[in-house]
Order: C-alpha cells, then structure tokens, then sequence
C-alpha cells in the first residue's frame, strides 16, 4: 500500500507539476518552441505597423538604468488605432480588468460580484473563444495537464486572480495585478510589464518614458522592449514588456511558461527568433491542494 501511494504521490506532482513549483517534465523545449510559433502565427488581434506606432527615442545601457534620467522628451507611444484594437472583445475584456486594483501594496484588494465577472469574461473570451487561448488548452489537455476546458480556466482563474499578500499580512496582491496593472512597493514601480496599461498611462498623463534598455529584434509586432519610467512619481528601472501583442498572447505564453518552467527560463521562439520567459512562483501562500500562485513573468533581454 505504501508503494501504490507514492507511486499516486508521483503521479499527481508529476501532473500538475506548475502548482507545486516542480517542472512538468513532459514538457520539452522543442515542444515550447513549437507551440510558441503556433501561438504566435495565431495571434490575429496583434497590432499592425499602422495601427501601433512607436517612437523608442534613447537607447541605454543596462548600467546607465538605474539613473532615472529622463532622456526621451517625447512619448513612447506615437499612435495606437484604439477604434481598431481596443473594441475587439478580448481587449475589452482585458480593458475592464485594469481599473480594479488599488496599486499601492499593503492595501487590501477585494472584488465585487461584477469584478468577478469580469475575471470570468477575460478568460473565456482569451481562453476559450480565441483560435489561440483553444490551441494551448489543446496542447496542455494532451500533455495530461488538464482534463476539461473548464479545469483549464478554474485554474488560471485561482493562479492569476487569486489574492495574496506582498506587505504586512493584507491581501493585497495576485498576479494578474502585478504582471499586467503594475504595483507600488518600497516607494518603486513593481511587476509593470504590460504595454496596453502603459500606452493608457502615458496617455492620461500619469506615466512618462524615459528611455528603453533593449529593443527585440522582431521588425513588426509583437516586439520586445525593455522601458525605464516614472509612474505618477514611482520609478521602473526595466520594466521588459511584449509589445503590440494582443492580450491574449501575453497571458497565454505566460500562462505556459508559468505551468512548464515554473521559476525558470522558458525558451519560446517567435518567427525563428528565441524569446525568454522568465517566471516566478508565490511561495508564500498556496490555493487547492498547495497550487501556487503565479509570481511574476515578463521576457528577459537576449
């Protein structure tokens, strides 16, 4: 009996390998490569080079980020075509998450019967009425991660919306809130890595670019930056962000990245050029049966 319980043991970490921090093993790097191409042929609610339009102006070194010189007098973001983009459903979806955070940490969050509802909408509309959110569950459904589509979501849902706390005890945090609306801890810009929230920052006034530490090789969208700014009198010293992807895209590859590489590099490639994922888990406090939280995720500089 105690060799069949192990055994069972094994078994269960082995299939939800993301929630107790330990990799999925099934998992291979060329199969993160291949779905990342998949992925990224599918996102059809990318920005195009008329819709999205950039203007990086000064180009740092990785020593010269910790200045907090404000070196672009112009704003990051020359156009976005919000008729186009933002009136897609899974924007909208993602648009209506975004004002339902208090940023400063150490102050408790908590959701209204409609904020629930709009979790719910975003990972329906992403997840599950999107070709690409369909081709992952697809992929982690063959690989025994999990057995139905509404498995898949309840599990998203608790690892990205779940609270938990990052000062002082309050349940102040989730890792949607970090990841995609940023947060404010120790008197700086935390997590931040989302560049439709930044686009909409900038453009009330509240947020201002200073400079960008590396430009991804990819000559269309999504691209990759890696952007220094004050937000509201808070600064970011490398706030790395995928850039004119569509919502969808964003949270699907770190979704994956988080549930195959937990705390790991995760090597995807987009149009033959490799893209790092760096994710982390909340050790602190799990949900379930001691699934963790997702942390925080946003692509390294190559």
């Amino acid at each position: 009996m105690k060799i069949a319980a192990l055994l069972l043991l094994c078994m269960t970490l082995f299939h939800h390998g993301h929630s107790s921090g330990v990799p999925v093993a099934t998992i291979t790097d060329a199969e993160l490569k291949s779905l990342s191409e998949t992925l990224y042929a599918l996102d059809k609610n990318k920005a195009s080079a008329s819709q999205l339009i950039l203007d990086p102006q000064a180009l740092v070194a990785d020593s010269q980020t910790s200045s907090q010189s404000d070196l672009s007098s112009r704003p990051l973001f020359k156009y976005v075509d919000e008729n186009a983009l933002f009136s897609r459903p899974t924007y909208a979806a993602f648009l209506n998450l975004l004002d339902n955070y208090k940023r400063i940490t150490g102050q408790t969050e908590s959701f209204t019967s409609q904020q629930l509802t709009e979790q719910e909408t975003f990972l329906k509309e992403t997840m599950l009425n999107t070709e690409l959110g369909r081709e992952l569950f697809a992929f982690l459904y063959s690989k025994g991660v999990y057995k139905s589509e509404a498995e898949f979501t309840a599990d998203l849902k608790n690892m990205w919306f779940g609270l938990y706390s990052r000062y002082n005890g309050a349940m102040d945090s989730s890792g949607f809130e970090h990841i995609f609306a940023g947060e404010i801890k120790g008197g700086k810009v935390s997590g931040f890595h989302n560049w439709i929230q930044f686009y909409l920052l900038e453009k009330r006034g509240q947020l201002n670019y200073y400079s960008h530490s590396f430009n991804g090789p990819w000559t269309g969208y999504p691209d990759v930056l890696g952007l220094q700014f004050h937000w509201d009198g808070y600064y970011k010293q490398v706030g790395s962000a995928v850039i004119g992807c569509s919502p969808e895209f964003d949270f699907a590859l770190y979704s994956l990245c988080y549930i195959a590489r937990p705390g790991q590099y995760c090597r995807l490639s987009l149009g033959g050029i490799e893209l790092i994922i760096q994710t982390y888990t909340w050790e602190n406090s799990s949900y379930g049966n001691g699934k963790k939280y997702i942390g925080s995720a946003y692509p390294v500089s190559m």
